[in-house]
């Protein structure tokens, strides 16, 4: 994700980033000022279609389609920025229920217990990078200590990687509970935090597996295509050779928003602008075991 200075508008507007639509377009754009330009040729120069009246009124349609282009784009933008402002709740919601657990533990569990110790300091930031490899898809590497804690060992890198860590905090706080090391009021206030990674997962992977409609996503890829290459036609009358430069403009405009919202409607990748769900999974370690 990119940090930047949202009052620097200099930087905001000169800057071409890696994620910037304007790289992505350009081609196209070029490819629509010729276009253009060969059908403002063909209708002014050639066949004369300036002297046909009718023709003229074209424009009139470009005018009501583009306000409910307006509106299409505006509820596709809207739909991601949600999908992506949801997802960041969440590793919020993780993040404070990480610390929250962590506070806990070091609270019930005996100073000189470094065994229990050892293993929520390392199984609890181990949720939150085993749910950051498996949004991403990769396969993840779990690098703990094998000798102290055996159970780690168990772990199945095919398998669900974040239930498996969610199920052996479990297991070991009702071992703690039945061990006699926490008491049962104790096992009932940490309850909501072990749930709240669970919950978490689901939510993201909500996120993940459920895109933009196809129908819908393709619907606005065809209306932007069909009504930007049908603008010289009509506007031509009434702009001249001006379309060269207003319609690949238009294009950039509109096929940006539809470019931004496919960009963020997944905020678990690897764009500029999706959440750095990695960076924060290692907060999350630092801060547990700056607790524990």
């Amino acid at each position: 994700m990119i940090v930047y200075n949202p009052k620097d508008w200099f930087y905001s507007t000169f800057y071409l980033h890696r994620s910037d639509t304007a790289r992505k377009l350009f081609p196209l754009m070029l490819a629509l000022a010729a276009y253009s330009g060969g059908i403002a040729y063909y209708e002014l120069e050639y066949i004369k279609l300036s002297d046909v009246a009718w023709v003229k009124n074209i424009t009139i349609v470009h005018n009501l389609l583009g306000f409910v282009m307006s509106i299409l784009l505006v509820f596709r933008t809207n739909t991601a920025y949600d999908r992506w402002w949801e997802a960041r709740k969440q590793w919020g919601t993780l993040t404070n229920s990480s610390r929250s657990l962590a506070m806990k533990m070091n609270a019930f569990l005996d100073k000189d217990d470094q065994v229990n110790r050892s293993f929520y300091k390392k199984s609890i930031p181990l949720f939150a990078e085993t749910l950051f490899t498996h949004l991403r898809s990769n396969k993840t590497l779990f690098m703990l200590d094998s000798i102290e804690h055996p159970e780690f060992e168990t772990l199945d890198a095919a398998k669900h990687g974040p239930n498996q860590v969610a199920s052996m905090i479990v297991s070991r706080s009702a071992s703690l509970y039945q061990k006699g090391l926490i008491s049962g009021d104790q096992l009932l206030v940490i309850n909501n935090d072990l749930n709240s990674f669970t919950d978490v997962c689901g939510a993201c992977e909500r996120i993940k597996n459920t895109p933009i409609p196809l129908s819908y996503s393709s619907f606005i890829k065809k209306f932007i295509f069909i009504y930007v290459l049908t603008l010289p036609v009509g506007f031509v009358f009434s702009m001249g050779y001006f379309v060269i430069a207003a319609v690949p403009f238009i294009f950039y405009v509109m096929a940006s928003l539809e470019l931004i919202a496919e960009s963020i409607e997944d905020p678990f990748g690897l764009d500029p602008d999706d959440l750095p769900i990695d960076k924060i999974g290692a907060n999350i370690r630092t801060h547990v075991a700056e607790i524990i």
